[in-house]
């Protein structure tokens, strides 16, 4: 059973078509690339699975269960979560705050627990706590706690922002570009990272423009131009394609 299968996709906008027919699988515990030039729909692609986008055909299946066109609060509550090229954690919020606002979607407590401060509250309270503690230590970010996350480095921002998307315990992560904007030494620290996940049985799927970080961590890549599916395989099939290597140097190449 494939932990996400995508059937035929398709995404037009008006007489562009951003993703065009494709079809790929995630199995349980793997990380697998999605790359291609910029413009191959790869975030567009994110976008549906995650439900910002509707897809115009295809279908989604999570589990084994269709989970074409939900919202993103349901595709969340599902067990699918993802990171965006852009950060967008809250700058005036700590980052233990940050974390916690990821738990919120594992939460039981109602409003009226909330005003009343009821005992389910401050135990579910002092639990996130200490789970966001957790997530923040399995991060390396367990010592900037109190930090607004707006002063933090921007390689712990990224952290920060991989460590909300886990909080809401996902069954698969998806990581939109996490290197970007990283130096060297930040990329080589995502790396291991990223590569820890596998081993906290974690499933991800990640787009990035960095083919080293690519190469390293992904047992299979996925290779999109043009929003078509071009090529998949293992890093080394994928590094001698002659069609992955056209789409990004050209025909010269």
């Amino acid at each position: 059973m494939h932990k996400l299968q995508i059937e035929g996709l398709t995404k037009t906008f008006g007489g562009l078509t951003a993703v065009n027919n494709v079809a790929m699988h995630v199995d349980d515990n793997e990380i697998v690339g999605l790359i291609g030039p910029n413009g191959a729909g790869k975030t567009t692609l994110f976008n549906m699975i995650t439900g910002l986008y509707t897809p115009t055909s295809g279908q989604l299946l999570y589990q084994e269960k269709d989970i074409t066109g939900l919202k993103p609060d349901k595709i969340t509550d599902i067990g699918i979560a993802r990171t965006f090229q852009n950060i967008r954690l809250f700058p005036m919020m700590t980052a233990l705050e940050n974390v916690m606002i990821g738990l919120h979607t594992r939460t039981h407590s109602t409003m009226f627990d909330s005003i009343l401060r009821t005992k389910r509250h401050r135990t579910e309270e002092k639990n996130n706590i200490q789970r966001a503690m957790e997530i923040l230590e399995m991060v390396g970010l367990e010592s900037k706690q109190d930090e607004y996350s707006k002063n933090l480095p921007y390689g712990e921002q990224r952290k920060l922002e991989i460590a909300r998307a886990m909080a809401s315990n996902p069954g698969i992560l998806l990581l939109d570009e996490p290197a970007a904007g990283m130096n060297e030494n930040e990329t080589a620290e995502l790396t291991g990272f990223i590569k820890g996940l596998k081993g906290l049985g974690m499933t991800v799927l990640v787009i990035e423009h960095d083919m080293r970080l690519v190469m390293s961590i992904c047992e299979r890549i996925y290779v999109l131009d043009y929003g078509s599916k071009i090529a998949e395989g293992v890093p080394k099939e994928i590094q001698s394609n002659p069609q992955v290597i056209e789409a990004y140097l050209g025909k010269g190449a």
